[in-house]
């Protein structure tokens, strides 16, 4: 059995007969047009901010805040079905030839996106730092470390103990972080020898936790919730087949919905409001909110601030349409005794009152403006709840006729 034709084989299927044929629909919908624009207006503000740069403009901050997500953030796209654990497991020795095409993958691609943010950021780097590293050692740094997360990341798949991958998982971070701290607020030679000297010990400790041949099932999970959320994504534009995600425990959100009355009319937000705090949206929705109240708390005394905070109430509200299609497919709403037009209903208000609750938790840090930006503030706070309002408007406007109502 040829294993890497096989991995190209599954790639070229689910990219050309799952993906490609929404990407038209996509496309169609606005989103170039909008990804368009945000990257002008983008440009200008770049350009802007680099010609006046403020004073103690904290660039060390930012770029340690930017660069530790970018390098440490590692996945693999395998395209494991669960068959394979059948049919492929006589080949379990030979799985490092299926397995190799995802690892350069996997590194390339995200070596191509940190080295297109590097060479974005630089300008204002150069601009604001008073000893500046050398452009080319500052992104062999990052590439070393990149792989090196990489490494650690494919070693923490195949680790037996959970507890274990997730310790090392935190190590990971831990090791990224302080490596790009010392690169950027110590000498060169200093931080380097540092970076060695961590990488190494690091490297080392990987090698004592057990692991798999193949770590079957939790490659087969994480394939599904890569694809999870690449559908996802398109289900923003399309009606796409839903495909199941990661599922999180998340014991102290279980409270969480426990208030709602137990009648027929509200048997489905229960069930959403359940299945939203343990799912990937609320993760993405609790980042977006850290990063637009960093953000916005940054930019506060001026009209930047304002734009940033619409962008994020935006943003929170297309994750949270997602919650519009949650169980769409599931046989067993078909049985319990929920009221026709419930089920949207339901959807669509409470992803109203979270995007209404997000707006005004980041809408917080901008009266730090001081007293001559109230006025600007409440504006800003009331186009916040306009975006909401609107995005409440359009879900109810949307036809009915893929939903599971019965009407």
């Amino acid at each position: 059995m040829d294993l890497a034709s096989l991995r190209s084989e599954r790639r070229s299927r689910f990219w050309g007969k799952e993906v490609l044929p929404y990407v038209g629909y996509v496309m169609q919908s606005g989103v170039a047009v909008l990804l368009l624009f945000a990257i002008i207006a983008f440009s200008a503000w770049y350009t802007s901010l680099v010609q006046h740069i403020p004073a103690g403009f904290p660039i060390r901050w930012i770029m340690l805040v930017l660069f530790v997500p970018l390098t440490v953030s590692s996945s693999f796209r395998t395209y494991l079905q669960p068959a394979d654990v059948v049919f492929l497991l006589p080949q379990e020795s030979r799985m490092r030839k299926y397995f190799q095409a995802s690892w350069i993958s996997g590194v390339i691609y995200k070596l191509l996106g940190l080295a297109l943010v590097f060479l974005i950021s630089w300008p204002l780097y150069i601009r604001s730092e008073a000893d500046p590293k050398p452009f080319s050692l500052f992104l062999l740094v990052l590439i070393a470390l990149k792989l090196l997360a990489s490494y650690g990341c494919w070693k923490e798949l195949r680790m037996v103990s959970r507890k274990g991958a997730t310790a090392s998982r935190l190590l990971r971070y831990v090791i990224i972080a302080l490596s790009i701290a010392a690169w950027l607020w110590q000498p060169a030679g200093r931080s380097l020898i540092f970076i060695l000297l961590i990488a190494a010990t690091y490297a080392a400790a990987l090698r004592f936790p057990a692991k798999h041949l193949v770590a079957w099932e939790r490659l087969i999970a994480q394939e599904k919730t890569h694809i999870g959320r690449i559908l996802m994504v398109l289900g923003w534009f399309v009606n796409v087949p839903s495909r199941q995600q990661r599922i999180h425990s998340r014991k102290w959100l279980f409270w969480a919905g426990n208030r709602i009355s137990w009648k027929p009319e509200t048997a489905y937000r229960y069930l959403l409001m359940k299945s939203f705090i343990r799912s990937d949206i609320l993760g993405i929705v609790i980042r977006a909110g850290i990063l637009a109240v960093f953000l916005v708390w940054w930019m506060r005394s001026g009209m930047v601030g304002s734009g940033i905070y619409l962008f994020f109430v935006f943003l929170a509200g297309v994750q949270l349409s997602t919650l519009l299609r949650y169980h769409s497919e599931s046989f067993w709403l078909h049985v319990y005794p929920i009221p026709p037009g419930s089920r949207r209903s339901n959807a669509i208000s409470l992803a109203f009152q979270i995007q209404l609750v997000f707006a005004g938790l980041t809408w917080l840090p901008l009266l730090g403006g001081g007293p001559d930006r109230l006025g600007a503030a409440l504006m800003t706070l009331i186009s916040g709840v306009i975006i909401c309002l609107l995005f409440r408007y359009f879900a109810g406007r949307k036809k009915k006729a893929h939903d599971d109502d019965d009407e």
